[in-house]
């Protein structure tokens, strides 16, 4: 058998080595092998190597991996790709797979690594650490190649067993290396008698370690030292406490600390924050709240309630016997300002005294019974009242007499509230309100009326007087109670500015210095007088008010007059200026007639303008006597009395500046050509007087021109005189067509008529200048009967007379049917 099995071996190597005669390309080789996985003959992958010219199973290209891994413990998949011959992918690939079956192999940053490699590189790095005491964690990375957390990873399973040592802040140190730290550390810490910052002991023992070991020597982190003093303080080898992890206070220290505290709080019954902080507390008021939970924390320093009860026993005892107290005088030298002001509120004396007006607390330290405050008001009071009402024109009176007159044309209203300064007289109460009901009133009175004028203007007004309509206007009267108001608060403001001014601080602090020297002499080195003001300061107002009140009973009967005067001259003066706004508009319809223009301009300022300035003249001049302290005589007797030119320039140059030169300058327009000046002129005085001037908006015109318009028709209804219906015939026809209030003399009623040729039915118009013609015939007539009497113009008189009255009716039946149309 076995020489059968022999010849065959020999046939079989015969044929081996015979040459055939049929070779197979590279080509022909690799298309068989497709034909064969195509056919499943080859069921298993089949690697091509990097040359090409060689196929290699999985099977064989692990089973090659896994021994070169056995052989080295680390190898790169990079050098197994070059080794053996296939591409990079497919040995990552299989890399993969031999990691995940075997747990003692681990795939990093392209290295296969095992278990046996790390215990070789423990054993090197535990013999290199036993020569040299310390290895860095770096230094070991950079050598194998690695990262610092890889290196961490491997050690730490490995400390204590393969490698001797132990890991802290990076450095690897032997046991008696550490051991021999440890011992340093805890000497640096019992050697602290105070509170110490770690750090910097640890920077020391780095110093001394090196000074020892020279440059050779091993460098020590300060955690590492940081991790040993945490342990000893753990075991309780070191006292004391450790705050932030790195300030330490040895326990001796704090036991000092708290013997000086204790014997300092004992016997002051007090302790300042600044001999906390110096003995290095960190936080005074929380320590000294903790240890001493009955004392009262303030903000810079810390008392025993003891000292709260000796004050108030103090106190208490000036307060019974009327006098005064300065309570930094009786507090230690450490308590001041807000601290004060908290010990004061938790004495139940202070409370109470202040509660019951038996003390004021004045320059929040110093407490002065309210019978010393008493006693020198009385005797200052007594002083001022012979200081105010002297004769003489020198000293203090004759600053309390100008600053208490108020301003030459105040209204009503602004003077009742500059009387309500520092007093809550009744009498004085302010009547704003009750001038601003009776402006928002209603007035009502019989119209005023006027005959014909000839060419020397003898002839009477036109009526104008109309209703007066701010109850109705609701937007007219809130804007005028704004103005009211706006106006009272100006005024009073300054009256109430200037009586502040009356009783200086100088003079009061004079006086209190006077009568107790030795306030002067108490008060703080850069301040003396501080405490001296607090109390003129306190004093000033109760003597403000007891001199206004002794002056308001002094002004109050001439107060009243004038509050009376100047409300009657508002609510005058608002009804005439609307009148006058009113008719000033129909002054625009003859600017193309110059002449016309002129006469009537002329006439209205004679007529409604020198009533207006009458009237503000004499009331300004009554209010300024009564202000001076000047009887004056009722004027109800002069009111029907016109002023001549030169009445109105005396009684304007009459009043006080800067009032006399507005006064003066109205009185001028009044005598000039142009309304619309005299208005200028108007406001101008007003606004100097405290007075307010209503303007005249589309709703109050309206308003105005419906009622004047009832007015002039139940007026031309009711008239008789036919000469004095004429001029209300036309200012109704006015008023008709123009929508405007004219009031014209009689050398402008010509003028006017004409003006309504083309607004008028010429029926209209021809009765009306047919009228017009027998008035002015009439009273040609007239005019000349006065002259010549004899019987036939008193003939002919009658006669056109008598043509008048016939045609009154038709001339009113065709005025009054148009209007109501």
């Amino acid at each position: 058998m076995d020489a059968e099995l022999l010849e065959l071996q020999r046939q079989f190597e015969l044929a081996q080595q015979v040459k055939s005669s049929v070779r197979l390309s590279e080509r022909n080789v690799v298309e068989l092998v497709h034909k064969l996985q195509e056919l499943r003959f080859i069921d298993f992958d089949l690697l091509h190597t990097v040359s090409g010219k060689e196929y290699i199973t999985t099977d064989q290209l692990r089973l090659e991996m896994e021994v070169e891994i056995k052989k080295s413990g680390r190898v790169s998949l990079i050098d197994l790709s070059d080794s053996i011959g296939v591409d990079l992918y497919h040995v990552e690939r299989q890399a993969q797979k031999i990691v995940s079956d075997d747990s003692g192999l681990m795939l990093i940053n392209g290295e296969i690594i095992s278990q046996s490699y790390w215990d070789s590189v423990a054993e090197e790095i535990n013999e290199k650490l036993q020569e040299c005491s310390q290895i860095s964690l770096a230094e070991i990375a950079a050598q194998l190649h690695i990262g610092s957390e890889l290196v961490v990873s491997v050690l730490e399973p490995r400390l204590g067993t393969l490698v001797k040592g132990r890991l802290e802040g990076g450095q690897l140190y032997t046991p008696a290396y550490v051991s021999r730290i440890t011992a340093m550390v805890r000497g640096a810490a019992r050697g602290i008698t105070v509170p110490a910052n770690l750090p910097a002991v640890w920077n020391s023992l780095q110093q001394l370690l090196q000074d020892i070991d020279g440059a050779n020597g091993v460098s020590v982190e300060g955690a590492f030292f940081q991790s040993l003093f945490n342990g000893l303080l753990k075991e309780g080898e070191i006292l004391g406490s450790l705050r932030a992890g790195v300030q330490w206070t040895p326990a001796v220290f704090a036991h000092a600390q708290r013997e000086s505290v204790d014997s300092f709080f004992s016997q002051n019954s007090y302790i300042s924050y600044d001999v906390l902080h110096k003995l290095a507390i960190p936080q005074p008021k929380q320590y000294l709240q903790s240890r001493y939970p009955e004392g009262i924390a303030l903000d810079g320093v810390f008392v025993h309630p003891s000292m709260v009860e000796m004050l108030d026993a103090a106190i208490e005892d000036a307060v019974e016997h009327g006098n005064w107290m300065d309570t930094l005088s009786v507090l230690p030298a450490y308590i001041g300002g807000q601290d004060v002001s908290k010990i004061l509120s938790l004495c139940p004396s202070v409370q109470r005294a202040i509660k019951s007006s038996k003390a004021v607390l004045l320059g929040e330290s110093c407490l002065f019974s309210n019978i010393y405050i008493k006693d020198m008001f009385d005797q200052m009071e007594k002083e001022l009242d012979t200081l105010s009402y002297t004769s003489s024109g020198q000293g203090l009176s004759n600053d309390l007499r100008s600053a208490s007159e108020p301003k030459v044309g105040l209204s009503s209203r602004q003077y009742s509230e500059s009387e309500e300064i520092g007093d809550n007289l009744g009498s004085s109460k302010s009547v704003s309100e009750k001038g601003s009901k009776k402006k928002r009133g209603k007035h009502s009175g019989p119209a005023k009326t006027g005959t014909f004028e000839n060419d020397h203007d003898n002839q009477e007004s036109l009526p104008t007087k109309v209703k007066k309509i701010q109850r109705k206007n609701k937007d007219a009267s809130s804007l005028d109670a704004s103005d009211a108001k706006s106006g009272i608060k100006k005024g009073s403001d300054k009256v109430k500015e200037d009586n502040l001014n009356i009783i200086s601080e100088e003079w009061i602090v004079q006086r209190i210095l006077t009568l107790a020297p030795d306030l002067g002499e108490l008060g703080d080195p850069e301040d003396p007088d501080a405490l001296v003001r607090h109390l003129s300061s306190y004093l000033r107002p109760m003597l403000l008010e007891s001199w206004t009140k002794r002056r308001n009973t002094v002004l109050m009967e001439s107060a009243a007059r004038r509050r009376q005067l100047l409300d009657n001259l508002q609510k005058q003066l608002d009804e005439a200026f609307l009148d006058m706004q009113l008719h000033e508009k129909a002054l625009d319809l003859f600017e193309d007639d110059p002449s016309t223009s002129v006469i009537l301009h002329k006439h209205l300022l004679k007529t409604m303008a020198a009533s207006i300035v009458d009237n503000l003249l004499l009331t300004l001049d009554r209010d300024n006597k009564l202000k001076n302290g000047i009887e004056v005589e009722d004027r109800q007797n002069l009111e029907s009395l016109p002023l001549s030119s030169a009445d109105r320039t005396s009684l304007a140059k009459g009043l006080p500046d800067p009032l006399s030169i507005k006064a003066q300058a109205v009185v001028e327009a009044l005598e000039g050509k142009r309304v619309d000046a005299f208005m200028t002129a108007l406001r101008a005085i007003a606004e100097e007087s405290g007075l307010l001037l209503k303007k005249l908006d589309k709703k109050l015109e309206r308003t105005m021109l419906h009622s004047y318009r009832k007015d002039l028709t139940s007026q031309v209804s009711s008239e008789t005189d036919p000469i004095k219906l004429l001029p209300k015939v036309v200012a109704l026809l006015y008023l008709q067509v123009y929508n405007k209030a004219l009031r014209a003399p009689g050398r402008a009623i010509s003028a006017a008529v004409t003006r309504l040729k083309d607004k008028l039915p010429d029926s209209t118009y021809k009765n009306l200048m047919d009228y017009h013609g027998a008035t002015v015939t009439l009273l040609a007539l007239q005019s000349a009967a006065t002259e010549d009497e004899e019987d036939c113009t008193s003939d002919r008189i009658l006669s056109k007379k008598e043509l008048l009255d016939g045609k009154m009716p038709e001339l009113k039946a065709m005025v009054l049917g148009t209007t109501s149309t």
